[in-house]
């Protein structure tokens, strides 16, 4: 059976310009660099940020948990009991109607390093705070504290 010559495919003729040259493909490199290197800082810039204020939104959560467990328990939990009492009922307390948090888990920072509680708080009746990303006090940029006071 012989194929009808429209439905041959007949070569194609490729020009030998066709394609792009080293010298091209180079040049669009360099300029996708440039750009990458302008863009990239302040885009860095912003999830820095975004993470301070995940971590202020998260002491702020905490915060309403502290305060439902003081209404359910007539106290905030004892610097030893810690954010712990939030999710577990720590022992002797029969008031507690936990979890107040609703991973049923603690919540890390941002940079998964621990809240840290003080109570006494030498900034109210309790301290809760993150010591940002280098996990020590101070600090500028993502590394600053975040607290409540």
């Amino acid at each position: 059976m012989q194929v009808p010559a429209r439905y041959r495919s007949s070569p194609v003729a490729v020009p030998a310009s066709a394609g792009f040259t080293l010298i091209e493909l180079l040049v669009v490199l360099a300029i996708l660099g440039l750009l990458i290197g302008l863009v990239a800082p302040p885009v860095m810039k912003y999830l820095g940020r975004a993470k301070s204020d995940v971590a202020r939104v998260d002491i702020r959560n905490i915060e309403t948990a502290l305060d439902l467990f003081r209404l359910d328990a007539g106290r905030y939990p004892t610097q030893q009991e810690g954010l712990r009492a939030l999710v577990e009922k720590p022992p002797g307390l029969e008031r507690w109607q936990g979890p107040y948090v609703k991973q049923n888990r603690l919540p890390t920072d941002p940079w998964e390093h621990p809240y840290r509680y003080r109570i006494p708080g030498e900034h109210g009746a309790y301290d809760l705070y993150s010591l940002g990303a280098d996990d020590a006090p101070g600090g500028t940029g993502e590394n600053q504290d975040i607290a409540n006071w």
